[in-house]
C-alpha cells in the first residue's frame, strides 16, 4: 500500500504516518518526491485497513499496490529511478550507457588492450567476468580473485567504472570491493540468498533477466534486492531460450518498453549474449537503443578469434567503434545521448 501526502504536507506529519504503519507492524518507507512525498507500507500482508490512515492530517489518499512486486513497481514509484555511479555517470535518465568489454579476464595484457579500445571509443563502464559461470565444467571458468585485482588495474589505467559478475554470496564480498557495479547474472536470478546479499552490499546491481524468466519473475527477484534496502538496480534484458536454434538466445527488445511501463527501474540490453553472432550485434545494438534501452552491455574483444570464451559473439574493437558512433546518432534522435566521461591525466574522471 502507499499512502500519498498532500504537497503541502509536514514533515511532522509524514513522521506521524510512518509511526502510524510501524504501529500496526509493518515497515514505512517514506518517498520524497518532486510534488509530493509518499509512504510505502512494507511487509503489508493484504489485512491492512486503510481507513487507519486515510484519516491522519496530511494524507490525501491510500492506493493499494496491485502488482506482486511491490517496489520495483511504478504504482509505488511514478518517477524514473536514476543510478548514480562514481564520475557523475547515471543510468536512467537522458544518457544511455555503453558498458562493454571481453566476456572475461584472460590475462593483463588482453584487459588492458580491451580496455583502453572500449575507453577511446567512447564506453564508460568495463564489463569482464572474473568469475565466470559455464555450461561445461571444462570450460575456462575465469581467473577468480586475480582477475579481479586486472580489472583494479585497467580502471586505474582508464578511468572506465567496472561492472563485473558475483557469482555467489561468499564471493560477493571480494566483487563489491573492485566492482562500481555489481552483476548477478541470468543462472542466478532466483538464487534468493544471493539477491538479498547483493541487496545489502552497498553497490548498484546489474540484474540480469533469466534464461526462461518472465519479466514478471525478473522484477520480482529485483524486488528481493530493493526489498533489502538496495534502490540501485539496473535491469538488463539478455534474451531468454526459444525453440529456433537460429541465435544463440531470444533477445527479446518488447521487455525494454514493457519494463518501462511496469517498473521505475532502469533497464539495459546485452545484444551480444541476446544473439550469439558478432555480425548480429551490431544491428540489434541500434535497435536496442530506437527501443528506449537505458544503455548496452556489449562484449568486446582484443582478438576475438583467440578469445577463451564467446569469441564468436564479441566485436572487434573497430566494429565497436563504429556502433558507438551510430548508437549517437540514434539517441540523438530520440532526445537522448551517449554517456560520456571526462578523463583526466592520471586516468580518473
Amino acid at each position: 500500500m502507499l499512502v500519498v501526502m498532500h504537497p503541502h504536507a509536514t514533515e511532522a506529519e509524514i513522521r506521524q504516518v510512518a509511526a502510524a504503519i510501524e504501529e500496526m507492524g509493518y515497515e514505512a518507507r517514506v518517498m520524497p518526491g518532486r510534488q509530493r512525498t509518499t509512504v510505502g507500507v512494507v511487509g503489508n500482508d493484504g489485512r491492512v485497513d486503510p481507513s487507519r490512515l486515510a484519516g491522519l492530517a496530511g494524507v490525501m489518499e491510500c492506493i493499494p499496490v496491485t502488482r506482486p512486486y511491490k517496489q520495483v513497481s511504478r504504482e509505488w514509484r511514478a518517477q524514473s529511478t536514476i543510478v548514480r555511479l562514481p564520475g557523475g555517470i547515471t543510468i536512467g535518465g537522458d544518457d544511455v550507457v555503453i558498458m562493454a568489454g571481453p566476456c572475461s579476464v584472460e590475462s593483463e595484457r588482453q584487459i588492458l588492450d580491451a580496455a583502453h579500445a572500449v575507453r577511446d571509443a567512447g564506453a564508460t563502464v568495463l564489463r569482464g567476468g572474473a568469475f565466470k559461470p559455464r555450461s561445461s565444467p571444462y570450460s575456462f571458468q575465469g581467473l577468480g580473485r586475480q582477475g579481479l585485482t586486472l580489472l583494479a588495474k585497467a580502471r586505474e589505467e582508464t578511468g572506465l567504472l567496472i561492472v563485473t559478475e558475483a557469482m555467489d554470496p561468499e564471493g560477493l564480498d571480494a566483487v563489491v570491493e573492485i566492482a562500481d557495479i555489481v552483476q548477478l547474472g541470468a543462472r542466478n536470478i532466483q538464487n534468493y540468498s544471493l539477491l538479498k546479499r547483493a541487496g545489502r552490499c552497498g553497490k548498484p546491481v546489474l540484474l540480469k533477466r533469466g534464461l526462461a524468466a518472465t519479466i514478471q519473475e525478473l522484477l520480482l527477484s529485483a524486488e528481493y534486492i530493493l526489498a533489502e534496502g538496495n534502490p540501485d538496480v539496473i535491469l538488463c534484458e539478455r534474451g531468454v531460450r526459444s525453440f529456433d536454434p537460429a541465435t544463440r538466445n531470444l533477445f527479446d527488445l518488447a521487455a525494454i518498453p514493457v519494463v518501462h511501463g511496469l517498473s521505475h527501474l532502469p533497464i539495459v540490453a546485452d545484444p551480444s549474449h541476446g544473439t550469439g553472432h558478432r555480425d548480429m550485434v551490431t544491428p540489434m545494438a541500434r535497435a536496442a537503443v530506437a527501443a528506449g534501452a537505458d544503455g548496452l552491455l556489449v562484449e568486446v574483444h582484443p582478438n576475438p578469434d583467440r578469445a577463451l570464451s564467446d569469441g564468436a559473439q564479441s566485436l572487434f574493437p573497430e566494429q565497436f567503434a563504429q556502433l558507438m558512433r551510430e548508437a549517437g546518432v540514434i539517441a540523438e534522435a530520440i532526445g537522448r545521448r551517449v554517456a560520456s566521461g571526462q578523463v583526466t591525466a592520471s586516468g580518473r574522471r
